[in-house]
Parts: structure tokens; sequence; C-alpha cells
């Protein structure tokens, strides 16, 4: 069956909302990991985690960093109206770009409350380091179910994203049904989040801190580091009866040259890739964001070769095209010739990246995952991943009282066999 025949009513559970976790713990390693290897499921604490992984495994991150990107503006009657802010729009559709932009621009947000919204601007006081500045906002415009939102502010020698950071508030999933808290922006992050620009957090990161760093260096475990800078339309549910009416969101994915060459000699075996035991030592990704993104990387190597350099993947690439006999060794020298000849140290595109069931995983071994949502395209990346067996997986952990979604507990999927 093609993906986009598959009806998303078969990717679903009943999630009560009581198993929704509304606080994080208070020690992020202490978070309840569940282990699925060959059909078996098991039970650890996640600061062990080293323990159930292969020696000289490669672990990638997502380092990408939260912005701070819910504002409250009060309109003349002191009604709140709530801006969101999604993409940039203007003069940069560019992340890093736009983060760092001076004086004015535009973004695509959503508005809560916006029929409040009647003068023509809205503006907040702020201050940034003891200075005292303004931001005006104007509507601009609707698009479906969002909104073009002008920003403007004074000074104008701030950076929008020090605008931000004083005027904007940790933007907390929806189903976090509670007020913002001190702690949230300390614990809403990862511990090695560098790169600005998402507007959720790449989750399965938050139980990783510095003790379970050294016991990963320890194991001879080692670390690579991406970015993908996450939407807000990764954790929303699929509304379309089957996949083919699901349109996948857009996300910016920033890889660098040390990661496509490490993929490149891990496959062509310049890399001692033994475990103790004998067997090929896995690569592990932390999120379905970082799946996505080494995984995205074979398809704009295929793409490049057939001399699309427009640096972005449909959603239905891996499924329209023809991808037999063109390995991954020849994808990732792709990328690597198109970066010497335009000269660059990393890598910037877009990926629309839809991973459900059929599809063929080219690099990902193994998932360090939360619990997802039903009836979301996360969901979905969890049964390609491994099977059929996402239903008893869930159904082990609403039965042993497991925290799910974003500070839920976490789950360590291998797709194959592994010995740990």
């Amino acid at each position: 069956m093609h993906p986009k025949e598959l009806s998303i009513n078969d990717f679903t559970y009943q999630l009560h909302p009581d198993r929704i976790a509304q606080h994080p713990l208070e020690e992020r390693d202490q978070s309840r990991l569940l282990i699925y290897n060959d059909g078996r499921i098991s039970e650890d604490i996640f600061k062990n985690i080293a323990d159930h992984l292969p020696q000289n495994s490669m672990i990638v991150f997502n380092n990408t960093k939260v912005i701070q990107a819910r504002i409250i503006f009060k309109n003349k009657m002191d009604a709140s109206i709530e801006v969101f802010l999604l993409n940039p729009v203007q003069p940069y559709r560019d992340l890093q770009l736009a983060i760092f932009h001076h004086g004015e621009c535009t973004w695509k947000c959503l508005i809560g409350n916006v029929k409040k919204w009647r003068e023509d601007n809205l503006t907040k006081a702020i201050s940034i380091a003891g200075e005292q500045a303004q931001l005006e906002i104007r509507l601009m415009g609707k698009l479906d179910d969002d909104f073009l939102v002008q920003f403007k502010w004074k000074p104008e020698y701030f950076p929008f994203i020090k605008i931000l950071e004083s005027a904007g508030f940790v933007p907390l999933p929806p189903y976090i049904k509670r007020g913002i808290t001190g702690y949230d922006k300390e614990r809403y992050q990862t511990l090695y989040a560098i790169q600005d620009g998402s507007v959720a957090a790449p989750t399965a990161g938050l139980h990783f801190t510095k003790n379970t760093f050294d016991r990963l260096h320890q194991k001879k475990i080692q670390t690579r580091f991406i970015t993908l800078h996450v939407g807000a339309g990764t954790f929303l549910p699929v509304k379309a009866g089957i996949l083919s009416e699901h349109l996948m969101h857009s996300e910016q994915i920033v890889v660098q040259r040390e990661m496509i060459q490490y993929l490149l000699d891990r496959d062509a075996g310049a890399i001692s890739m033994q475990n103790p035991k004998g067997s090929p030592a896995p690569l592990i990704c932390v999120g379905t964001t970082s799946l996505r993104t080494v995984e995205s990387l074979y398809w704009l190597g295929k793409n490049i070769s057939r001399g699309d350099g427009s640096l972005c993947i449909n959603q239905w690439d891996p499924y329209n095209t023809d991808s037999e006999g063109f390995t991954n060794h020849e994808s990732l020298l792709s990328l690597l010739d198109f970066m010497n000849r335009k000269k660059l140290n990393q890598l910037i595109a877009d990926t629309h990246l839809l991973i459900a069931p059929g599809y063929k995983f080219r690099f990902a071994d193994g998932l360090i995952t939360n619990f997802h949502l039903p009836n979301s395209t996360l969901l979905l990346l969890v049964a390609a991943f491994i099977g059929a067996d996402w239903r008893n997986i869930y159904e082990y952990a609403l039965n042993k009282d497991f925290r799910f979604l974003s500070y839920g507990d976490a789950s360590l999927l291998w797709r194959k066999p592994f010995p740990s």
C-alpha cells in the first residue's frame, strides 16, 4: 500500500488527559525508559540509558534552541491578545537571518483572541538589559488559519531575538493545561541547545544531563549534533482522513560537513563499527527531529545528483521516486561535491519529509523518543520505524502508567535487533 492510502484512524489510541505530563520531573534523567528490542519490551530509568547502547555507537542530537515565541498584548479595553510566531516571511525566510534582523520584520503567526484586535496597531513596552524599548505589531493579512503580523521596534539596533527574549514567553504545547512557571524557561530546553529558532522543543533531548553524557562517553559512545528548527506543526494531529490529504509542514535543517563526512566514512567502513559482541554499532537519533534530519540527507543528495539544487525535500519524494540502485554512498558523495563546489561548511535546507509506514530507512538504527499524540505524524514515524508493534508499546506504556508527551517519559526503540 502506498502511504498516501493510509487511513489516519489506523494510528490512534485512547489517551486520557491524566496521562499527559503537566510538569517535568525534578531531575531530568529520572524519567522512566521503555526499551523495545526485537519484539521485547523492558524498563529502566533514563539515567541508565548507556547500559542499553552498544559500545562505539553514535548518537545524534538536535541542538536547536526554543525561542520565546508567545507574546501577550493588551488592547485598549485591556483584553489579552496572544501572538504565537511560526515562520519568518519578510525580509528573510531563513530563521537565523530573521531572528537577528533589526528594526522590522513580518512573520506568519497564530493569534489567540484575534476578534479583540480592532486597533491598527498594538504596542508593548519592554526592558532589555535595563534599557527601555517598544514593540509594535500590525495585522497584515490572513493565510488559512494563520495571520501575517508585522513587527516594528525601537531602538532599532536591537536584534529581533533580543526583543523576543524580553517580550515573549516559553511556547509550551497546548496540551499542557497550566500557566507558565519560572522553571519552564530552563526545563523546556535541552542542556545542549545553542541554535535559536524553534517554537517547540525537541523533547526527547530533555532527559539528558551532564551525568548522562559522562556515562555515554565512558562507554566510548560518540555524540554529534545537527539542527532542525522545530515548527508548531510538528505536534499537531493529522486532521485528514487519509494521508494523501495531509500537507506536511516545512522545517529548516542545518547539518555540518563533519556529520556528512562521518556518515560517508561509516558507510564505506572506514570507521570501526564493531561493538564487543561483533555486530555493527548503530546510529541512534535522539528524537524524531534528529531522525528526520539525518534521513533527509539521503533525499537531498539524490535530488542534487539529478540536478535539483533547490535544497528542499517534498513530503512524497521518498515514495514517488525510484531509489533502487542509488546508494547512501552515492547520495553522500553528491552532497559533499555540492558543498565543495559552493564552498560550504554547512548545509542549510528545508524538509517536508513525511516518514510513514512504507518508508525505507537509510541511516537510523535506533530512536530515543517520547510518547506521542494519537493521529500525529510523529506516531506515523514510530510506526514506520518499528512496525505494528507500536501498538504493543503504547498499550504497555498506558497500562504501566508511563507519562506521555513533552514532559513525559522516554523510549529507546530499535529498528532491528541489537545486542545491548
